[in-house]
């Protein structure tokens, strides 16, 4: 048996091992549980989490009660939850490399079907386009900056990042999924991290020292080993590719692997008031197109006075495949009882040794909920020293990020 072999073999033991262990994670029918704010079941659910949301509006819920009555009449009959929404995103830069502009959508109908008490399944089939030459997600780069600004607006056209089963044990003492999973919904999250909702920069979203790979095939478990306290481990597939989904990972054996550690206020607020370390390890392609990388970091966030969230994220790796070696941001969000929500981030990242001087980026945004169907999201980054363009003291990238759903 390879050394990677044995890696991986140790990884999905130690997976199993935190499922099966109890007392245990203990997911409410109606709370996120093994995922942020990003995920399919917080999708779902209106306000952030908030408690009692204010919405200016019922804009389209009162346009199309036709509609939105066939959708609560097939969750309360068949225990189908579901959404669909579209969202866009425009970006304009004063650098002067690179097209000067981004823009790119996203078109998704996502989940769950609750099959048994203790079991489910959970869906997302997406259509990420680009309007323009390059895509958001790209826009950073070619702007002169070695930053992700438009994180998840790409150009993979239709893709399945969601198809999973998950079981609880009896009492539900512990929690499992299994299937085609985004490990980015679960992994070193905060209330902030969603790129549909909240910063659009990599620098706020997932740790960009983690090599995170795109949404495969995965077995994931969470455990709450005391009242405050919980573990998450994972193995995926390194060389997730949701729009070919596959099962190579059974023959290539490269994956990735990632245990967190964390304390948290109460179960239904996990990703509002949580402290936690996440350690992960990725294996190199065969190709060397990927090289093997680990790492660590660490996130505390606290929800104060169901307003404020402040927020400390730090990260390192050991490799050079994750975008940075090393990261720290802090910041805040400020949410309104009409559930709209400011946002301000501070970040210092190491680009790595190929680059001469370490990156400075600032993002601030407001989202304007008009209602629990449409979002407009104006937001300035600003980026210091781009590592691509050494000859640029700074740069600024405006955006505009719109979502509406039914």
């Amino acid at each position: 048996m390879t050394g990677r072999s044995r890696t991986s073999l140790l990884s999905l033991c130690l997976v199993f091992a935190v499922t099966a262990a109890g007392p245990a994670w203990a997911e409410d029918t109606d709370a996120p549980g093994l995922g942020g704010p990003s995920s399919v079941r917080a999708e779902l659910t209106e306000g952030d989490g908030l408690t009692d949301p204010q919405f200016r509006s019922r804009f389209l819920q009162t346009n199309l009660p036709a509609w939105f009555g066939f959708k609560q009449t097939l969750k309360e009959n068949a225990n189908i939850d579901f959404k669909i929404d579209y969202l866009s995103l425009g970006q304009w830069s004063n650098a002067e490399v690179g097209q000067g502009h981004a823009a790119g959508g996203i078109a998704r109908i996502y989940g769950t079907w609750q099959a048994f008490e203790n079991g489910g399944l959970t869906a997302k089939l997406e259509h990420r386009t680009a309007y323009t030459t390059v895509a958001p997600q790209f826009f950073g780069f070619d702007s002169g900056a070695q930053s992700i600004t438009g994180t998840a607006f790409n150009d993979i056209q239709l893709a399945l990042t969601n198809l999973f089963w998950t079981q609880r044990g009896p009492n539900r003492a512990w929690t499992v999924q299994a299937g085609q999973i985004d490990v980015t919904d679960f992994l070193d999250v905060y209330g902030l991290v969603s790129p549909y909702t909240a910063f659009q920069n990599l620098a706020f979203n997932t740790n960009p020292t983690i090599n995170a790979p795109n949404p495969g095939l995965a077995i994931a478990g969470g455990v709450r080993l005391h009242e405050n306290i919980y573990a998450i481990a994972s193995i995926a597939d390194a060389n997730g590719n949701p729009a070919e989904p596959n099962f190579d990972v059974f023959k290539t054996g490269e994956t990735f692997k990632s245990i967190e550690i964390g304390y948290m206020s109460s179960q239904d607020r996990i990703y509002f008031d949580n402290i936690h370390l996440t350690f992960w390890q990725s294996d190199g392609a065969d190709d060397g197109s990927r090289r093997d990388d680990w790492g660590v970091s660490g996130s505390a966030a606290w929800f104060f006075n169901i307003r404020w969230m402040p927020f400390l994220r730090a990260g390192i790796s050991q490799g050079d495949a994750a975008l940075y070696k090393a990261t720290v941001s802090a910041g805040l969000g400020y949410y309104t009882r009409q559930t709209d929500l400011f946002g301000f981030g501070l970040n210092w990242s190491d680009p790595g040794e190929a680059f001469a001087d370490d990156q400075y980026t600032a993002e601030v945004f407001y989202r304007l909920t008009v209602s629990p169907n449409l979002a407009i999201t104006p937001s300035v980054q600003l980026i210091a020293n781009p590592a691509l363009n050494p000859g640029e003291d700074s740069l600024a990238i405006f955006g505009l990020r719109g979502r509406i759903a039914l």
